[in-house]
């Protein structure tokens, strides 16, 4: 036992080194673990850690979103009686405008600060620049099957709590392009030409900035809808992404 803790420290060590040697060779402050996180900086091999430890330090996160000039609602803390685990304090409703183009629907949904920040870079560094390739054109509407819900892991009356129970998790289900065109999850998940193709890039593309993402390669759960949440797992813990 002693034995397999050294060997996992060690391999820790060496993985951290790598990290430090790759990103000092390459000069990018974004895949370097303890460099500032900024919003509008290119994704880097340590952004998605960094996106996820904002849900712990929700002030920061908020002053992160205002510099990168994202509009947002603060939403009043939510916490149910008698639901100990369910509940928001930190919770932000994004706004189309300013540096984003895209709108939710329905418009009144809340994520954590932690979920909002990653979807602004998503749509920046990821959807947006897919979009164009395969369609020539931006998307203008996510639509999605909501945020916060108090509940445990695909409903169930035990096991543990989905992180929709504190809005730290938003199920994505199509996107809509400037001329109307909308490509769902559901119905073009196994298309073989540009909705396809688009629906995997981005699905790929989050993965570098959620720690969890899960889509219908995961299960028949998730058929009509990618997982996106931002779990906090610690700085050198793995990422879902399925």
């Amino acid at each position: 036992m002693r034995r397999a803790i050294g060997t996992g420290a060690t391999l820790a060590l060496l993985a951290l080194a790598a990290i430090v040697l790759w990103g000092a060779l390459r000069g990018k402050p974004q895949d370097l673990p303890w460099t500032p996180l900024d919003l509008g900086a290119p994704v880097g091999a340590a952004t998605g850690r960094k996106l996820a430890a904002l849900g712990d330090d929700a002030p920061r996160c908020r002053a992160l979103l205002v510099q990168a000039g994202i509009r947002y609602t603060a939403l009043p803390a939510r916490r149910p009686a008698g639901a100990a685990r369910c509940g928001y304090d930190d919770a932000v409703r994004l706004t189309a405008g300013g540096a984003r183009r895209i709108a939710f629907a329905p418009a009144t949904v809340g994520t954590s600060c932690a979920v909002a920040a990653a979807l602004a870079m998503w749509e920046w560094n990821v959807v947006t620049p897919a979009a164009r390739r395969h369609f020539g054109q931006p998307v203008t509407l996510v639509e999605h099957f909501g945020s916060y819900s108090c509940r445990r892991m695909y409903g169930r009356d035990a096991g543990a709590w989905s992180e929709h129970a504190t809005a730290n998790a938003l199920d994505i289900a199509a996107f809509r392009l400037a001329d109307g065109t909308r490509v769902s999850v559901v119905g073009d998940w196994q298309d073989t030409g540009a909705k396809g193709r688009f629906l995997r890039e981005v699905r790929d593309g989050a993965c570098d900035l959620f720690a969890t993402v899960l889509s219908p390669d995961y299960n028949a759960a998730h058929r009509d809808h990618f997982h996106l949440d931002q779990a906090d797992r610690g700085a050198m813990a793995w990422r879902a992404c399925r």
